[in-house]
């Protein structure tokens, strides 16, 4: 058993260690804990210093030349205690480097004290004893936990809360924009609760046709997905886009535990837990009737709002990093650099698609970029359309009105138009049915049907 195992098993003070070169910063740190009353601190001006200070520490903040060989070497002497790095420079590559090599997490200086202090409170084996065994455990799958990358303050809230819901069998009702990850939040929820063995099975409400969607929920001649999640957890993606027939069906098992098959009278039971999700309002599409009042309370027992990327700080650049690797390995090519214009340009980007957006980005950047390049222009923020200008449309000749009120150039039927315009948005989201809704500001459910009646056309054609 190492030294620092053992403090912890004889009830050690909870104590900071602080290594930075800064007098200034350690003194400002020292004040701020003092102010705290929380946990005692000592401190070191450099790297060989600390490592003959840390059997004494149950966690650290670091700031180094070379923070990845800092976090190397304190690792490698057997500290398993709170690791954070305090980076000088605003670099992705360090900060990538020290998280691989064993760093709990990144900051930037000029440091914001208290936050680092909350930071370093809530991973305080003193103050929260589980959290050490917590990350002894191993994850469900793989990523910062349970398949979700990220190690914001706002994300870091979203796994403990994921942590808490978990524990419970009541129905949790997941909310955010278009693209946060409401489907990978989901399954962290059944990955962190006591269901994880059994069957996890997901509905996108949004994309079944209305006709269908009681057959796909509650089967039919076939098993549909409330059986299929017998003991597990049942996903229902996009529920306030739910036909009312199909949500006064689910009300009836959300109240009384049992369904029955489409065209069956008999009932049967099902051990079912239900997360929800959606990317609109659930008050206003309660208001506006498109979702029963009664059946969203029964259902928001637990509600969980994901953040959108904006908020999300630096996991902008440790999620740009991600992707990049694993696209650069898909696709043969080598890794793409960022470089600091690159960083500012992503920083900037406010991504309306969010993590759905950035994925498809670094897709285009590892196929784009030349000799490991990325062209900075290729992540600026896309213009928004310019609204009414004729001749815009590369497709659409129209070129306005004469003196004599008569077209000049072509025109085209509008169900062409149409079609064509959906069939560009959907290209443009990657295939993606809600994200090229909401661009339209259609319902995916009519996106649906069209490319249905597109389908029937063409066989009958």
């Amino acid at each position: 058993m190492s030294q620092f195992s053992l403090a912890r098993r004889t009830g050690a003070p909870a104590r900071l260690l602080i290594c930075d070169p800064d007098p200034a910063l350690r003194a400002t740190v020292r004040a701020a804990l003092a102010r705290r009353d929380s946990l005692d601190m000592i401190e070191a001006a450099d790297i060989a210093g600390a490592l003959a200070l840390l059997p004494r520490c149950t966690s650290a903040l670091v700031g180094a030349v070379d923070p990845e060989d800092a976090v190397r070497r304190i690792r490698a002497c057997g500290f398993s205690g709170t690791l954070i790095v305090a980076l000088s420079e605003s670099s992705v590559t360090d900060a990538v480097a020290a998280m691989r090599a064993g760093a709990d997490d990144v900051v930037q200086k000029p440091l914001v004290v208290e936050e680092v202090m909350d930071r370093l409170l809530a991973a305080t084996p003193a103050r929260r004893p589980e959290r050490r065994r917590r990350a002894a455990r191993p994850l469900p799958r793989g990523g910062d936990f349970c398949g979700l990358y990220g190690r914001s303050t706002a994300m870091q809230a979203v796994y403990a809360q994921v942590e808490r819901l978990a524990a419970s069998r009541a129905a949790v009702f997941v909310t955010g924009e278009s693209g946060t990850g409401k489907d990978l939040v989901a399954a962290a929820v059944h990955a962190a609760s006591s269901r994880r063995d059994a069957p996890f099975v997901a509905l996108n409400c949004a994309v079944i046709p209305a006709e269908l969607m009681e057959v796909a929920l509650f089967g039919r001649e076939d098993a549909g997905a409330m059986d299929r999640a017998q003991s597990g957890t049942l996903h229902l993606d996009e529920i306030t886009q739910m036909e009312p027939a199909c949500q006064a069906r689910l009300m009836h098992f959300v109240e009384t535990g049992r369904f029955s098959p489409v065209g069956e009278v008999a009932e049967r039971e099902a051990d079912v837990r239900l997360v929800c999700a959606t990317s609109r309002d659930p008050l206003e599409e309660v208001r506006a009737g498109r979702l029963r009042e009664d059946l969203y309370y029964r259902l928001a027992v637990l509600p969980l709002a994901l953040p959108p990327l904006r908020a999300r700080g630096d996991d902008v650049l440790l999620l740009a990093e991600t992707f990049l690797a694993r696209f650069a390995g898909e696709e043969g090519r080598p890794m793409p650099r960022f470089t600091p214009e690159v960083v500012e340009a992503l920083r900037a980007r406010r991504f309306p698609g969010n993590v759905r957006e950035l994925q498809n980005l670094m897709r285009q950047v590892v196929i784009l970029s030349e000799g490991g390049t990325i062209p900075p222009g290729l992540l600026a923020e896309p213009a928004a359309p310019e609204a009414d200008t004729p001749g815009r449309s590369p497709e659409v000749f129209i070129q306005g009105w004469s003196e004599g009120h008569s077209w000049h150039g072509r025109v085209e039927p509008l169900a062409v138009i149409e079609r064509r315009a959906i069939e560009a948005a959907i290209a443009a989201f990657d295939g993606n049915i809600s994200l090229a809704a909401a661009a339209l500001d259609l319902s995916p459910s009519t996106l649906y049907r069209k490319k249905l009646a597109w389908g029937e056309r063409t066989r009958l054609s």
